[in-house]
């Protein structure tokens, strides 16, 4: 008999709680939960309803491994700067520890799930790039949080998908889909709780940009 897992953590509690989890163990994420993640994240709204979503769920020992090479070749570079550039920043050293951990045992995820898109990708103007990745990215959201709330680990990047060609060859997609977002997926090493983030009164203008009305 399948598992049941329990989805009704409140709302705010998820949003609240809600983090990167890069540290991951390598138990196993059953099918039923997968499914039910999926499900959850297909409830999001899309471009003119268009739901031109498509998940890739990855197992195979040799296709995690061929993303995690490409996720490591592109933090070889971002690494070494972000490690200069933070070198006085002990918080955002130990994030960068969490990546340099997470970049070093992707292939041992469990899962890992790829969010792809279906259809054209325009160029120009440079906002239809934003009305692209509009499609995918409230459904990539919905799968964090029903994952936060049964208590699954997941982080979002997009270091594996550097070469979009690379991507589309490693997962067999043809150059109609467009690989957009990787979410490991796995049961935390460590634990979520409440996140830092700057207070709203310093992120919010009113009417025009700068005029910092609610401070």
């Amino acid at each position: 008999m399948a598992e049941t897992y329990d989805f009704n953590m409140p709302l705010e509690a998820a949003m609240m709680t809600q983090r990167a989890i890069r540290r991951l163990t390598d138990d196993p994420v059953d099918d039923d939960l997968l499914r039910r993640l999926i499900e959850l994240a297909l409830k999001a709204p899309t471009g003119s309803n268009a739901q031109n979503w498509e998940w890739i769920i990855v197992r195979d020992p040799a296709v995690k491994a061929r993303l995690a090479r490409k996720n490591r070749q592109a933090w070889g570079i971002y690494g070494r700067i972000g490690r200069r550039m933070a070198k006085n920043d002990p918080k955002m050293q130990k994030l960068l520890d969490a990546v340099q951990w997470q970049a070093d045992h992707l292939e041992q995820s469990p899962v890992i799930v790829v969010a792809c898109l279906k259809g054209p990708r325009l160029w120009f103007p440079p906002i239809a790039a934003a009305s692209y990745y509009g499609s995918i990215f409230p459904s990539i959201q919905n799968l964090l949080l029903a994952a936060r709330a049964v208590g699954l680990g997941a982080a979002l990047i997009t270091l594996p998908l550097w070469s979009s060609f690379s991507a589309r060859r490693i997962l067999g997609c043809p150059y109609s889909v467009t690989p957009c977002a990787v979410i490991p997926l796995g049961w935390p090493r460590g634990r979520y709780g409440p996140t830092t983030r700057r207070p709203v009164e310093a992120v919010v203008s009113v009417d025009s940009y700068g005029n910092r009305a609610w401070a």
